[in-house]
């Protein structure tokens, strides 16, 4: 593997470019977005449901929107507590068409009325995406006026309001102590925890810095199910998964920079370093192409959740798929039908902007004017075997691909967020330090 460039610096165009990427995608935010109740749209269709993940990331979109002149302060401020007001004034219940139970939510919402949506599962995972950003909003929002201080005081309410005693796993088997990945009325608890290497990382520190209870016994779980992989040798060496969305959702809101959990420092690399070497083992699979798919190279490549072609196409027998968690962690472990999600690559830009700036405008050069970019800039996804282009965006990728630029170049939701006491005790509850 190709060893990291110190101090890497994007070139005039590059860094045009991504203010071109940053302001397609924070459109979305704007035009697929519910001003009266702040909820925004899983994607962009005229059917779709809100998502309280793409919302979540939504908070810290409008408030760097502020920032950089795009919005005024008054007007992300006012979205964000139109979201507040709505999510505390919620039906909290076991009705079928409640907006949530126990303080977490439904992972969709009709964006018009907030009730549940496709009798979908009360969501661990995006519950904890959503209150991510309401943490980030009560850092963010500090000025002492009516609006901003009620930001606040409701971000507070909301945080208080989630029951994470009601999501930890009882039963007396390797997932006890954990959280659950959802629950409904009809099935009750999703019976896997969240274990092992996964999305839910930050969902553990929040959840600690809650005072969830035996949540170091429940943390313990999931470091135990770790799997280290050294697939191009021992500079490859990473705690795996083969998606690369599973890398960059908990390291956007968190600085995990020079910080070590007990697994961690025994292998003596940080999350933060080890979702770089990811970013590599994916470039890494894509120059080798494997499987001989059209269009792979060291400019193009990122593996990740995304819509995909589905079975209905047929090239030389291989099969294809619809929204998948497409991934690599190396040649033997890969889900891969040549589908590449831009916004795998985009995301990455703060681990290795060396390779990942290079491969996103590559990828705009190459592919935007054939289908690959749209109103929101890049779509979710395209497969050049085919020469597939998917026609929607989606707010939980086009979120975190603006969101890790801004890290990139300002640390933007780190420097609030990482300030944060429940964030602060969720670390030191769980035991990281610094070496």
């Amino acid at each position: 593997m190709d060893e990291k460039k110190p101090g890497y610096i994007p070139s005039e165009e590059e860094s045009a470019f991504l203010d071109k990427v940053q302001t397609s995608a924070f459109q979305y935010f704007i035009k697929e977005a519910n001003f009266k109740n702040g909820l925004v749209k899983d994607r962009n269709t005229t059917t779709s449901p809100a998502s309280i993940a793409a919302t979540g990331f939504a908070i810290p979109i409008w408030a760097l929107g502020s920032e950089k002149g795009w919005m005024s302060r008054d007007s992300a401020a006012q979205i964000t507590l139109n979201l507040f007001r709505f999510l505390h004034a919620s039906e909290q219940s076991l009705d079928d068409s409640a907006t949530g139970y126990q303080g977490f939510y439904y992972h969709f919402l009709d964006m018009k009325t907030g009730k549940r949506f496709w009798n979908c599962e009360l969501s661990s995972i995006d519950t904890g995406l959503l209150l991510a950003g309401i943490r980030f909003a009560n850092q963010f929002y500090i000025f002492n006026n009516p609006i901003e201080n009620e930001i606040r005081e409701l971000a507070d309410i909301l945080t208080k309001r989630i029951n994470w005693e009601f999501f930890q796993i009882k039963k007396d088997n390797q997932f006890k102590n954990t959280i659950s990945l959802g629950w409904d009325k009809k099935h009750g608890f999703n019976d896997l925890g969240w274990w092992g290497y996964t999305e839910a990382l930050f969902l553990y520190v929040l959840s600690a810095g809650a005072e969830m209870p035996n949540v170091e016994k429940g943390y313990d779980a999931w470091l135990s199910f770790y799997q280290w992989r050294e697939p191009y040798g021992k500079e490859s060496g990473h705690v795996a998964f083969p998606a690369l969305f599973i890398h960059q959702f908990s390291l956007l809101w968190i600085d995990f920079r020079n910080i070590y959990d007990s697994y961690m420092k025994e292998k003596g690399i940080d999350y933060f370093e080890n979702s770089r070497r990811a970013t590599y083992v994916q470039r890494k699979y894509a120059i080798d192409n494997p499987n001989n798919w059209r269009g792979y190279d060291s400019l193009t490549w990122g593996l990740s959740a995304c819509d995909g072609p589905d079975d209905s196409y047929n090239f030389d027998g291989k099969k294809f798929f619809g929204y998948s968690a497409r991934g690599t962690s190396g040649p033997d472990s890969t889900f891969d039908d040549g589908t590449i999600a831009p916004y795998a690559a985009g995301s990455s830009i703060p681990f290795a902007p060396e390779i990942c700036i290079p491969t996103l405008n590559s990828l705009y050069k190459n592919y935007g004017e054939k289908g690959l970019w749209g109103k929101y800039g890049f779509v979710d996804s395209f497969n050049p075997t085919l020469n597939w282009f998917d026609k929607d965006n989606l707010g939980i990728d086009q979120g975190p691909m603006l969101l890790m630029i801004e890290n990139y170049r300002s640390g933007f939701v780190w420097k609030y967020l990482m300030k944060d006491e429940l964030v602060r005790k969720g670390l030191t509850r769980l035991g990281f330090t610094h070496k």
